[in-house]
């Protein structure tokens, strides 16, 4: 059959609708790049935040409309299948629905005419799924994480901490880079817990020496973790970075608020200090590394001074990268159920916020005007793009027809933005 996938949210998503393409093709079935070329439509779903679901049922419509119009098939999968599935069948009654954790199983809704609803079971940990997507590969390590943090509906769709055994994450990478990745993304919920169900201990820097040791033309960027579990294996972390030759200098650590008050109405499992030690002490010891992080804006139970204890942090620590969002009220989460914060004091924070995270990254970015780097090329828009050792993107800004995936080459930065470095070939 013909299938369509269109994915939305996480890195993990994406590992996920590999698993999926994997699977489906495995089975003798074609993926296609548009609905009206399909036999069956599959819409991989996000629903994280309020604004995010508003625009997956805008989709979910269009689909259903489309599907029943021409006589094809429509399967809802991802976290609002599992988390909301009363809400898409509402929307689309006719749709089958397959969880995150039964994407290795989408054929059984692809492959059967009538509705299927898969939302229980385990995750197939001997699939992993393998996709190369102009030159990136998302290989996920583990679904689920160990927190219960007060605002997230994510936990509601992907409940159970499962990590893919070591073996298989490797057979994984071989054959991604054979098949032509440059850029392997090791995605996760929470990284740094790893292991934690398979292993009874955290072995995410035992992963990370192994796959550094690989033969191939390619580097490896280290998914989303959660500071607390990152606290636990700090130092073995810092000992991979600071001898790998092809992981980036780059973590992804979501602070979200930057008053202890706040983290302790979120049921985040650290204190403000603790969060700018473990940072102070990675860039003490891996000179260069860049941080990026998450910050929610208006959640229940934040005043003034709270926010402006954010933006002091932020301002403090020069984050590289700041991924912002407005809390929105998530249902079944404890935190739907708390005194709300004004929408138009959210809005004014958040305008507030936008300013300070320009203005930072354009600082961090500001520093490396006139310097020559050393950038790996991943990506291609207008323009290829390369990233530097702690993944900054870089623009560059000549068409040299030299230039491919996986390429290194030697760049003078001209320009910088608050997202971005642009500069010219050199050497």
């Amino acid at each position: 059959m013909k299938v369509y996938i269109e994915t939305y949210g996480c890195a993990l998503n994406r590992a996920d609708e590999s698993i999926m393409r994997t699977v489906l093709i495995s089975r003798g079935h074609q993926i296609v790049s548009s609905p009206s070329d399909a036999d069956v439509v599959v819409l991989n779903t996000c629903t994280v935040r309020l604004d995010t679901e508003l625009r997956m049922a805008k989709r979910i419509r269009q689909l259903r409309n489309i599907c029943v119009s021409q006589g094809k098939k429509l399967v809802v999968a991802g976290c609002m299948a599992q988390a909301q599935p009363y809400k898409v069948s509402k929307l689309a009654p006719e749709a089958s629905l397959v969880s995150p954790q039964n994407s290795s199983k989408i054929y059984l809704a692809v492959e059967n005419s009538e509705k299927i609803i898969l939302l229980d079971g385990e995750r197939d940990r001997s699939c992993t799924g393998l996709w190369v997507d102009k030159g990136i590969a998302y290989i996920p390590l583990q679904d689920g994480c160990t927190g219960n943090c007060s605002f997230c509906i994510v936990k509601n769709a992907r409940r159970r901490l499962v990590s893919y055994p070591v073996e298989k994450i490797i057979e994984t990478v071989k054959k991604a880079v054979g098949g032509g990745a440059v850029e392997v993304e090791l995605t996760g919920q929470d990284t740094a817990s790893y292991g934690l169900d398979l292993y009874g201990r955290q072995v995410l820097p035992e992963l990370l020496s192994e796959i550094d040791d690989l033969p191939g033309n390619f580097m490896v960027r280290i998914g989303m973790m959660n500071p607390d579990t990152l606290m636990n294996i700090l130092d073995q972390m810092i000992e991979v970075l600071q001898r790998s030759k092809r992981i980036y200098h780059f973590l992804h650590l979501p602070l979200q608020s930057g008053s202890n008050k706040v983290l302790k109405i979120m049921r985040r499992r650290y204190t403000v200090e603790q969060y700018v030690e473990i940072v102070r002490e990675l860039r003490r010891k891996v000179p260069g590394i860049s941080i990026a992080t998450d910050i929610i804006v208006g959640h229940p139970g934040e005043d003034d001074d709270d926010f402006i204890q954010t933006i002091d942090v932020i301002k403090k620590l020069e984050f590289e990268r700041v991924h912002m969002a407005v809390y929105s009220i998530r249902p079944n989460t404890a935190s739907a159920k708390l005194p709300q914060v004004p929408t138009k004091i959210k809005k004014q924070r958040m305008l507030k916020l936008l300013e300070v995270v320009e203005n930072v990254g354009y600082k961090v970015h500001a520093r490396y005007i006139g310097t020559r780097l050393d950038v790996f090329i991943t990506e291609k828009s207008d323009r290829w793009i390369g990233r530097t050792r702690n993944y900054i993107p870089v623009i560059i800004m000549d068409n040299d027809s030299s230039l491919d995936y996986g390429r290194k080459a030697r760049v003078l930065v001209r320009k910088a933005t608050f997202y971005d470095l642009r500069g010219v070939l050199v050497d």
